[in-house]
């Protein structure tokens, strides 16, 4: 059976009037005996806040949307919201909806916050007897409990707008719509209410995020949509998607998501299936370009299957093309379903770059890699420090850890067991360290040797 995501947005648009001074005395009456409030208006007599816009969202994905000021990221917002509706096109939201977009915007400042979540709590979609149920609650997470019955007009701002967060959440939605609300308190606050976004994800709620966070978006979310001028730039991974935007917003002349990636894998490497939200794929100007990514053990023999504990040298073969004096190198290890291991770059390691013309090399060496077993995707790429990209590889390099201990998770730590009192447990058999360089390294696939 086929599953129905919980947004589906085909061809939709939404046009608004400029009211321009000719026009200030129009009203709905004449609108009506002409035909349509917009059909009879000239071009510049329109505003296209959202421009023949398609896209679907998984039940459970958290999706997030980017762009500039004035693109139109807030108008979609309110349209999945149902607070307008399109002028063009199809637009279907299923489930309860709750939306962080206006917080408080329901409030009445007159009576006391204990009325108004009642009232807000009904006006979002809970029954009189859910709201009373779920009132300690609310007021708990607003931390509110000593004013609750003070009128909303002494609020602060803070607190007004605490209030609102807690009561949108709440409602426990199917569907979260969140319009660059999380600055609604102090950091403790704020670091609360990503924790109970993190909630709603594990419990497969569906989030929709507009936000100017871009770190943000590339940790929580699993797809990106990037608008301008109302229409879609760009979608897809997170890392991509905010790549090609930060590339835009440089001034660069290229818009990589035009560019369909033709990603290669080495022969060699292990064959598996790149995971759904770890899209592989290679984006970049490439005005410094790696040409060459080798993966290294510690004789210098190029491998792409290593022992836990081994050492590992990523080896970047790189090439500017004229002189620059702003870039930055960086490595990221991920599981085969696209959990981040470990990433690094030159700028976080406070490298200071200062020239790069013609061909050189970048290695860096991994002396204990302390992984457990398992295939594993590299990141490979050279930027900006501000993270516009001359050439970045997703997932298109991969080894994998082999081990005589099949334990589990990411991480192998150094450890060791002690026992005291009344346990008796037999030692392990001493084991011989697992070398595959010579007598248990993979045979080669083509010849069998």
């Amino acid at each position: 059976m086929t599953v129905l995501p919980a947004v589906a947005a085909e061809g939709v648009s939404k046009v608004y009037r400029r009211f321009l001074h000719r026009h200030q005395f129009r009203t709905l009456k004449s609108a009506l005996l002409t035909g349509s409030l917009l059909t009879d208006l000239r071009p510049e007599e329109t505003f296209t806040a959202v421009d023949d816009l398609s896209f679907a969202v998984a039940r459970g994905a958290t999706f997030g949307v980017i762009g500039e000021n004035g693109s139109g990221k807030s108008t979609l917002l309110k349209l999945l919201a149902g607070i307008t509706k399109p002028t063009r096109g199809r637009l279907r939201v299923e489930g309860r909806i709750s939306a962080l977009i206006e917080l408080g915007a329901g409030f009445h400042p007159e009576i006391s916050g204990r009325e108004n979540v009642a009232i807000n709590g009904i006006m979002l979609g809970l029954s009189r007897q859910e709201v009373d149920e779920r009132f300690d609650a609310i007021v708990d997470f607003a931390e509110l409990r000593e004013f609750i019955d003070a009128p909303v007009k002494t609020y602060s701002s803070g607190m007004y707008m605490r209030l609102g967060f807690s009561v949108a959440i709440h409602v426990d939605p199917d569907v979260l719509l969140i319009d660059e609300v999380l600055a609604v308190g102090d950091e403790a606050f704020t670091r609360k209410c990503l924790d109970k976004i993190g909630e709603f994800r594990r419990r497969g709620k569906t989030i929709v995020l507009v936000t100017h966070s871009l770190g943000l978006v590339e940790k929580m979310c699993d797809e990106a949509l990037w608008l301008r001028h109302g229409g879609k730039a760009g979608d897809g991974d997170p890392k991509r998607v905010v790549d090609a935007y930060l590339t835009y917003v440089a001034g660069g002349e290229e818009t990589l998501l035009a560019r369909e990636p033709a990603p290669v894998a080495p022969e060699s490497a292990p064959a598996e299936a790149t995971p759904a939200g770890y899209r592989e794929g290679r984006w970049g100007g490439r005005d410094v370009e790696i040409t060459g990514v080798r993966l290294l053990d510690d004789r210098g023999a190029e491998r792409h299957v290593f022992a836990s504990g081994e050492s590992l040298t990523v080896r970047l073969e790189v090439e500017a093309r004229a002189e620059v004096d702003d870039f930055v190198f960086g490595i990221g290890i991920f599981t085969a379903d696209g959990v981040s291991v470990y990433g690094t770059n030159t700028h976080l390691e406070e490298f200071v770059p200062r020239r790069a013309a013609g061909r050189g090399e970048v290695s860096l060496e991994l002396t204990d890699l302390r992984l457990v077993e398992g295939t594993y995707l590299l990141d490979v790429a050279v930027h900006r420090r501000d993270g516009t990209p001359y050439d970045y590889h997703r997932g298109l390099h991969s080894f994998r850890v082999k081990s005589r201990i099949k334990d589990v998770g990411v991480y192998r730590p150094a450890h060791r067991w002690s026992f005291r009192g009344g346990l008796e447990l037999e030692p392990p058999v001493p084991r011989p360290e697992l070398d595959l360089r010579e007598s248990e390294r993979p045979s080669d696939p083509e010849t069998g040797s």
